[in-house]
């Protein structure tokens, strides 16, 4: 009985969870959507994009520094039930993304979403004394209501909250205030008038065994793709903060270096989120070849930078783009192809196969479903033990070994030690 108590009680909490998250993404969607029409009609903002970075940087290092942490911050609260996160945590990263989405840096979404969610939820289990499970608990619900809301996607958002916290072993206990937080959290957002960009439904494929054979290659460059990704943006940032201790001045390098892309390339494509060329991406054949590479570069760039946002819709861009490229490659359908590289890049960067393989779904239709499945599990396991979050706990190795106790991702990937000088 005390336990369908706390179940009732935490249900309710994440209910309200999801109407704070809710209508905090609408709030941020509408900021974003603002700041971008802006920067499109004044792409000269763009140059100012170095002096924004050392302002944001600047703000972080006086004010932010039990917050820096981002998304490892709100998984290690998570399950250390440690010190509560900072409300300021929502505000400080809303407006830090915001800021980087204004003057063109390449980032997403996601990550602010999830830590305006955690903060909310962490807030409110405070405040209301909840035990510390229940705590924990809420804290899922609050990435499920950031990330369903903030995407229109509550199905796949309820999945992510469950699945990111621990490869292997996904949080069964917070499945029903996830949903609720979650469907809740949509719900909110658009009814405060927020509409999410509509991709194009795909057709259906029938998956015979030399479809599948061209899906195993497609999985293969995908978690090539991925593992690029990820070991440029970690060595970019481990070299960054060796060799530039303080955030503001590796923000202003940062935001020069995406200057110099931006002017190089003589193309806007590839700064801010991209959905345009994401969505160009289902139908247009004659997408450049490096278009899925350079994103990933001006990503990478503003992501180790110390830029805020996340890389979910920056992702989606390069699996889209290279989805498009294998296309022709495969001789497969254009728009499954992009859709499929769209969730599939994502899903191994963040080691959530399933919430990605939902999201697509939710986004391109029910005919996706078994391509997508099929490459976001196998991408997923070629990665190997790398992701975007380092603080996610590995329960069982993607060889299917327990770990017990479940141990920090980035402790299972670790670079060689430099040696040290005589």
């Amino acid at each position: 009985m005390d336990r369908a108590l706390e179940l009732a009680r935490t249900t309710v909490l994440a209910a309200v969870v999801g109407v704070a998250c809710g209508a905090a993404s609408a709030l941020f969607l509408w900021l974003l959507e603002v700041v971008t029409s802006t920067r499109l009609a004044h792409e000269e903002l763009v140059f100012l994009l170095p002096l924004a970075g050392l302002a944001i940087g600047l703000v972080y290092e006086r004010w932010g520094a039990t917050i820096r942490g981002g998304n490892d911050l709100v998984l290690d609260t998570l399950h250390s039930h440690g010190a509560p996160l900072p409300l300021r945590m929502a505000p400080m990263v809303m407006i830090g993304t915001v800021l980087t989405h204004l003057f063109g840096g390449s980032a997403g979404r996601e990550g602010t979403a999830v830590q305006m969610g955690g903060a909310l939820a962490d807030t409110l289990a405070s405040r209301a004394r909840v035990s510390p499970e229940a705590r924990r608990t809420l804290i899922v619900a609050g990435i499920a209501g950031g990330f369903g809301s903030v995407f229109g996607t509550p199905l796949a958002g309820a999945i992510f909250g469950l699945e990111v916290p621990t490869i292997g072993k996904p949080e069964h206990r917070a499945l029903v205030p996830a949903l609720v937080a979650s469907f809740v959290g949509d719900l909110t957002t658009r009814a405060l008038g927020i509409e999410h960009t509509p991709y194009p439904a795909v057709d259906a494929l029938a998956l015979a065994p030399i479809v599948v054979a061209k899906w195993l290659v497609f999985a293969a460059a995908v978690a090539a793709v991925t593992v690029v990704f990820l070991e440029l943006t970690h060595g970019l940032k481990r070299e960054g903060e060796r060799r530039v201790p303080r955030l503001p001045i590796r923000m202003l390098i940062g935001g020069l270096v995406v200057v110099a892309l931006w002017r190089l390339v003589g193309t806007s494509d590839y700064l801010g989120l991209g959905v345009p060329t994401i969505v160009r991406a289902f139908d247009d054949a004659t997408l450049a070849e490096p278009t899925f590479a350079l994103k990933l570069l001006f990503t990478a760039v503003t992501i180790s930078a110390g830029f805020l946002g996340g890389e979910v819709t920056p992702l989606f861009f390069v699996g889209a783009a290279l989805g498009n490229l294998l296309a022709a490659a495969l001789g497969l359908p254009l728009d499954l192809s992009a859709a499929v590289g769209m969730a599939a890049v994502f899903a191994a960067a963040s080691n959530a196969p399933i919430a990605l393989t939902i999201m697509a779904v939710e986004l391109v239709g029910l005919a996706v479903l078994p391509h997508a499945a099929l490459v976001c599990v196998l991408a997923c396991l070629l990665t190997g033990h790398r992701g975007l979050y380092g603080a996610q706990r590995v329960a069982r190795l993607k060889t299917g070994a327990r770990v017990d106790p479940p141990v920090r991702l980035a402790a299972l990937h670790r670079p060689p030690a430099r040696p040290r000088e005589p």
